[in-house]
């Protein structure tokens, strides 16, 4: 496992179900999410990219490379994805989304264990039955694949992944770190924590 790996923080969305927010730019517990995402996912990989369509500027400012979509008109975590693959200096890209603060320590170590152990073109995350498409682990070498994919109209993260070698990767007992913050609601709610995770 001595390939490096370039992380990607996937901040390029409209944040329509919190009223068209930036979410990677809300604050919870007095920093920017994207900050959280950022402090969690920094020491597992050798260099960190941030996706962004909007507010380069904001994020540019925690230090990171902002890599915009080349695909147009917010075209979804896939957009990012390929963006990410696109800017990377390494041979390996992992992705989490700048909605999930709490996302798991050793993520990466766990998903790089089963890609290497399986040969696999991508590694993703899976609580119980669920897959997190948008946690993964995937070869650069997949690029052309996916532009391909994307320029014939393709969108949809799961039936892209249905197209490689994927191996899926356990994480119940960690299924908390997952949660994801969509709305101003569960914005509160969790802001309203007194403790954190």
């Amino acid at each position: 496992m001595s390939d490096k790996i370039t992380g990607v923080i996937l901040a390029g969305g409209l944040g329509r179900r919190m009223g068209g927010i930036d979410k990677g730019l809300q604050e919870l517990r007095g920093r920017p999410m994207v900050q959280w995402v950022s402090e969690r996912l920094a020491p597992q990989v050798d260099e960190l990219l941030i996706n962004a369509n909007q507010n380069s500027e904001c994020y540019a400012a925690f230090g990171d490379r902002v890599v915009a979509d080349q695909i147009p008109d917010f075209a979804g975590p896939l957009a990012g994805l390929h963006a990410a693959l696109s800017a990377a200096t390494h041979p390996l890209v992992a992705t989490a989304p700048c909605d999930s603060p709490f996302l798991p320590a050793d993520l990466v170590f766990r998903l790089n264990q089963a890609l290497t152990a399986t040969s696999a073109d991508l590694a993703v995350a899976r609580t119980f039955d669920q897959p997190h498409p948008v946690f993964c682990l995937c070869r650069r070498q997949v690029l052309p694949h996916l532009s391909e994919f994307l320029a014939g109209g393709g969108r949809k993260i799961d039936r892209w992944y249905s197209t490689l070698k994927v191996v899926e990767v356990a994480f119940d007992d960690e299924a908390e770190a997952f949660e994801n913050i969509n709305t101003r609601a569960e914005l509160a709610r969790f802001d309203g924590t007194a403790s954190g995770q």
